[in-house]
C-alpha cells in the first residue's frame, strides 16, 4: 500500500514538474517581446506619455478660462424645438410667442453654464495629477502659427534647446515633428460637448517631450520602471526554470510509468459512446485553459508567492486532465479503419446531414428557413415595439400581411402532415382507408400520393396472393387427382395379378393396363419437373442458328400419325425461304409438339386446323388457330396455370401443363406466347426475335 502512494505521489510531482516547465516555456515566448526591451520603449510608458499630452494640452497650451466659455454658450432654434418636444409640449407643431421662446432659451442656457461650472470644478480637482506627472517629464514646444515658446525646463538666458540637452541626461526624449507622431495639436478629449464645439485654434508645435535623468524619488514613472524591472528579472528566472524543468521532466518521463494510473481499459468504452467531435472540442477548450493559465498567469503573480503555486496547481490539474484525454483519443483513433464510422456518428456530419436532408428539396428548405425567419422577425418585433411603442403602427400591418398568412400556411401544412400520418396508421394496423387528398405539387403532396400508390400496391398484392393461394390449392388438388389415378389403376391391377386362377388373356390385358397407366405416371411426372425447372429458371439453353419452317415441319411430321388418324384436316402456310431464329431446337421443338398435342386432344371433329409462319420486321410470327371441342373460360390467364386443362372433368390424357412449359420456353427466348379466344376459335401466337 504504501509502495502504491509512493508512486502515485511520484507521478503528481512529475506532473508539477512538467506542469512548471510548460509554463515557463510558455511564459517564455508570450512575453519575449515585452521583456526584451527598454521600459520606454513598452506601450504602458507611451500611454503615459499621451496622458501628459493630453493634461498639457488642456493646462497649459490651451488654458480656456471659465469665463471664456461661459462668454461663448448660445442656444439656437434646434435646442428650442428639441427641449419642448422632451419636455412633453403638447402644442409643438405650432408658433410660440418670443417670450416664451426666451424662457426656454433662458432655461437652456443657464443648463449649460451649470455643466460649464461643474467641468472646471471637476478639471481643478484632477489638476493634482497633472502636477504629479509634470515632475517626470520636461517640455519645450514652439508654436508654429506665432511663434511662442511654452517650456518648463530652467533654461539660462540665450541659452539653446541643443545646449541644454548637452549638459543634462535624459532617459527619454520625444521630438516633434517625427515620423511617427508629426507635429503635436492641442486637444480637448474630456471637454463636454458644449465647450469641445467652441471655436479653437488650429496650432500645431513643434519640440520635445522628455523624461529626465535622474527622475525624482516620488515620480510615478521612476515607480513604474522599478517594478518592470522586477517583472524582467523574474521572467528571466523563471523561464530559464521552466526550461530546466521540462527537461527535468522529460527525462524523468522514461522511468516513472505514469499511465498506468490511469485505468484506460476501464474508462474508454464511456469516453467512446461520446460523439469524436466533442471530444476533440473538449480536448482544445481544456487546452486551451490550460494554456491560457501557464502562458499568462505567473508572470503577473511574480509578487506573490502563494497564487503562483494556486495558479501551478490548477494549471497542473487542467494539464492532467488535457493529456488523459489525449491518451483517450488516440487509443480511439489510432486504427484508421475506424475514421469513417467516428465521422458518421460524429455531431457535425449529422448536423450536415440534417441540413442536406433538409435542402434535400431545394423548394422544402427554402420555405422552412423562410418560414423560421418570419417568426423570428416577429420575436424580435415584441421587445422593439415594447421599447418603442411608436414601432407598433409598422409592426401591426406587417403581422397582418405577413406573419397571419405564415402561420396559416403552417398549419395547414401541420394539419395536412397529421392527416397522412393517422392514414398510415390506420392502413398500418389493416384498415381500409380512403385514398388521401393530393393538393398541389408540394412534397407533402408528393408523399400522400405515394402513401395512396403504396396502398393501391398492397391491394393488389393481397389480391394476388389470395389467387396465388387459391392456384396452390387447385394445383395440389390437380396434381393428386392426376396422378392418384393411374396409380390407383397400376396398385389396382396388380393386385388382380396375383390372382392364381387368373386367365391368360385376363393376364395379358391387365399387364396391358398397367403399362399404359404407367407411361401416363411417368409423363406426368416427368412434365411436372420440366415445368418446376421452367418456373425455377434453373434449365439451360443450347441455343443455335435454327430454320423456323423446318422445325415446324419436324414436328408436324412427329405427329402425322395422329394427325391421319385424327378427323382433322391441318392447313399449313410458310415461306419459300428459310426463317432463322438463334434458338434451342429442341426446347422449341417441344413447344410445337405440346401446341400441336394440344390441338389434336381438344379440337372439335371434323374441323380445320391452321398453322402459318411469317416475319414481321424483326420478328417470327407462328400461329396455331382450331376450334374448340370445350367450352374455355374467359379468363385466358388461367389457361397457362399448371394443370389446367380445357377438359374441365379431365377425362383426357393431358397433363395440363402443356401451354404452362410452352410459354416458360418461350420466355426464356425472349419471345412471347400470346392466346385468343373468340367463342371456339382458339388462335395461340408465338413470336421471337428473327435474324434479318
Amino acid at each position: 500500500m504504501d509502495t502504491k502512494w509512493k508512486s502515485r505521489l511520484t507521478a503528481i510531482g512529475w506532473l508539477l514538474l512538467f506542469t512548471f516547465g510548460i509554463s515557463g516555456v510558455f511564459t517564455l515566448l508570450s512575453d519575449l517581446g515585452r521583456f526584451t526591451q527598454s521600459y520606454y520603449e513598452t506601450s504602458r510608458f507611451h500611454y503615459q506619455v499621451d496622458e501628459y499630452v493630453s493634461d498639457l494640452s488642456k493646462y497649459e497650451l490651451d488654458p480656456l478660462t471659465k469665463e471664456e466659455a461661459k462668454s461663448a454658450l448660445t442656444v439656437n432654434e434646434d435646442e428650442v424645438f428639441d427641449y419642448r418636444v422632451d419636455h412633453g409640449d403638447p402644442n409643438v407643431a405650432q408658433e410660440q410667442s418670443k417670450q416664451k421662446k426666451e424662457a426656454i432659451r433662458k432655461k437652456i442656457l443657464a443648463n449649460k453654464v451649470r455643466r460649464v461650472d461643474e467641468y472646471f470644478q471637476r478639471r481643478e480637482q484632477d489638476r493634482s495629477q497633472f502636477v504629479n506627472r509634470k515632475s517626470s517629464f520636461l517640455y519645450y514646444l514652439k508654436d508654429n502659427q506665432t511663434g511662442e515658446i511654452y517650456t518648463d525646463m530652467n533654461m539660462e538666458k540665450g541659452q539653446s534647446l541643443k545646449e541644454f540637452l548637452s549638459n543634462h541626461d535624459m532617459s527619454f526624449v520625444q521630438r516633434y515633428p517625427s515620423s511617427n507622431t508629426g507635429f503635436l495639436t492641442k486637444e480637448r478629449p474630456d471637454y463636454p460637448g458644449i465647450i469641445a464645439q467652441l471655436p479653437m485654434s488650429e496650432s500645431t508645435y513643434s519640440g520635445m517631450i522628455a523624461v529626465p535623468d535622474p527622475l525624482p524619488a516620488n515620480s510615478v514613472i521612476n515607480r513604474r520602471y522599478s517594478d518592470f524591472h522586477q517583472q524582467q528579472i523574474f521572467y528571466w528566472i523563471f523561464s530559464l526554470a521552466g526550461i530546466l524543468a521540462l527537461a527535468a521532466s522529460l527525462f524523468m518521463l522514461k522511468r516513472i510509468p505514469v499511465f498506468q494510473f490511469v485505468e484506460i481499459r476501464r474508462w474508454q468504452p464511456y469516453y467512446n459512446r461520446m460523439p469524436v467531435d466533442v471530444c476533440l472540442g473538449a480536448l482544445l477548450f481544456i487546452g486551451g485553459i490550460a494554456y491560457t493559465s501557464m502562458s499568462v498567469g505567473f508572470t503577473y503573480f511574480y509578487y506573490n508567492l502563494l497564487q503562483i503555486m494556486e495558479d501551478l496547481v490548477i494549471s497542473a490539474g487542467l494539464t492532467a486532465f488535457t493529456i488523459i484525454q489525449v491518451k483517450f483519443l488516440y487509443e480511439r483513433l489510432k486504427n484508421r479503419d475506424d475514421l469513417q464510422r467516428e465521422w458518421e456518428y460524429s455531431l457535425l456530419n449529422r448536423l450536415l446531414s440534417g441540413i442536406r436532408d433538409a435542402f434535400m428539396s431545394s423548394g422544402t428548405g427554402m420555405r422552412m428557413v423562410m418560414f423560421l425567419g418570419v417568426i423570428l422577425a416577429t420575436g424580435f418585433g415584441i421587445p422593439v415595439v415594447m421599447w418603442e411603442p411608436a414601432a407598433i403602427i409598422i409592426y401591426v400591418p406587417l403581422f397582418i400581411v405577413i406573419t397571419l398568412p405564415v402561420l396559416l400556411i403552417i398549419f395547414k401544412r401541420v394539419g395536412y402532415f397529421n392527416r397522412i400520418v393517422h392514414n398510415t396508421t390506420r392502413l398500418a394496423l389493416g384498415n381500409a382507408e380512403p385514398d388521401l387528398p393530393v393538393k398541389g405539387k408540394s412534397p407533402l403532396a408528393e408523399l400522400a400520393g405515394n402513401v395512396n400508390t403504396l396502398k393501391h400496391g398492397v391491394e393488389s398484392s393481397q389480391a394476388e396472393q389470395a389467387k396465388s393461394e387459391r392456384f396452390k390449392t387447385e394445383l395440389i388438388t390437380n396434381v393428386s387427382h392426376d396422378l392418384r389415378t393411374p396409380l390407383t389403376s397400376i396398385i389396382t391391377y396388380t393386385e388382380l395379378l396375383k390372382t392364381p386362377e387368373l386367365a391368360n388373356e385376363d393376364r395379358a390385358a391387365y399387364i396391358e393396363i398397367i403399362d399404359r397407366k404407367s407411361k401416363r405416371l411417368k409423363v406426368l411426372i416427368e412434365d411436372l419437373f420440366e415445368a418446376s425447372k421452367m418456373a425455377s429458371g434453373s434449365i439451360e439453353l443450347v441455343k443455335e442458328k435454327v430454320d423456323i419452317n423446318q422445325l415446324l415441319q419436324q414436328a408436324l411430321a412427329e405427329n402425322n400419325e395422329m394427325i391421319d388418324e385424327s378427323s382433322l384436316q391441318f392447313r399449313v402456310s410458310k415461306p419459300e425461304s428459310p426463317v432463322y431464329c438463334i434458338v434451342d431446337g429442341q426446347k422449341l421443338w417441344r413447344v410445337f409438339d405440346n401446341l400441336i398435342g394440344n390441338i389434336l386432344k381438344y379440337s372439335l371433329e371434323h374441323t380445320r386446323v391452321f398453322v402459318s409462319v411469317k416475319t414481321e420486321r424483326d420478328r417470327a410470327v407462328m400461329t396455331f388457330k382450331n376450334i374448340t371441342k370445350y367450352e374455355l373460360s374467359e379468363n385466358i390467364d388461367e389457361l397457362f396455370e399448371r394443370f389446367k386443362r380445357g377438359d374441365t372433368s379431365r377425362h383426357t390424357d393431358g397433363s395440363g401443363l402443356g401451354l404452362a412449359i410452352a410459354k416458360s420456353i418461350v420466355d426464356l427466348h425472349g419471345g412471347m406466347l400470346d392466346i385468343e379466344v373468340d367463342g371456339d376459335l382458339f388462335k395461340v401466337t408465338v413470336t421471337l426475335p428473327a435474324l434479318q
